[in-house]
Formats: C-alpha cells, structure tokens, sequence
C-alpha cells in the first residue's frame, strides 16, 4: 500500500527517510496536529529525547484510536529548537518509525509556547480504506 519514492537522478536521503511515499488510491487519510513532549500529568521531559519519545507515544494512541499504527505514518513534519537538538531527535524518530521510511522534514525554530518545549512532532497517515 505504501510505496517509497527513491529517484536514482537526485541525491540519496542523508537520513531514515524516503524523498516520498506514493499511497494507494481509495486508502483513508489521517491528519495529526502537532504533538509536543507532554505526559498525560502534564510533566515535561528535560531532554530533546524524552520529549520527542512522548510526542511519538502521543502520535501512537491518536492512530490507534483511528486503528492505524505506526507503520501506517507517510510523512513527518518535526520541529526542533535548536541544532543541538537534531541528533537526539532522529534517533527517536528512527525507532518509532518502520520500513519504508516516511517521508519526512526537520525544522529548527525559534520556540514554542513555552520555552520548556524543545520539539514538536506532526504526522500523516494512511491506512485501508476499511479500517
């Protein structure tokens, strides 16, 4: 159903993701507003990985809810506070997801609307039209 888009003629992904993923027509689309690294007692993780580890849990109980799973995620939209941030980032983001890799893009921005907040995950995803 997912189909990764990998042209030979521009340069290869520096990282886990796919320039592209193609979804099958007739598959049902889910939209996730962005998550930020907050547990569910409102405790905020000191680390880039902690938070970016509850972003994806959070991420993980909306596509359940939708009886999709993380293997369903085709794009990543992730943003990150600082450049210090962006390894500890991409080795969450790289466990959580699975083959083919999402396609996926990394931002650095200024803040959030807190200044505890160090990164914010967004995704799409796609399942069987029938889920």
């Amino acid at each position: 159903m997912l189909k990764p888009i990998l042209p030979q003629t521009i340069r290869a992904p520096f990282a886990r993701y796919s320039h592209a993923i193609e979804v099958a027509a007739g598959s049902r689309l889910l939209f996730c507003s962005g998550q930020l690294g907050m547990e569910p007692d409102d405790a905020i993780p000191p680390t880039v990985e902690g938070q970016a580890e509850r972003c994806f849990e959070n991420i993980r109980a909306i596509l359940a809810e939708a009886r999709l799973s993380m293997a369903d995620i085709v794009r990543i939209n992730a943003y990150v506070t600082g450049r210090e941030h962006m390894a500890g980032y991409m080795a969450v983001r790289d466990r959580y997801t699975s083959d083919p890799p999402p396609a996926s893009t990394l931002m650095i921005v200024g803040g959030f609307t807190r200044p505890e907040f160090l990164v914010e995950v967004e995704v799409m995803a796609a399942g069987a039209a029938d889920g």
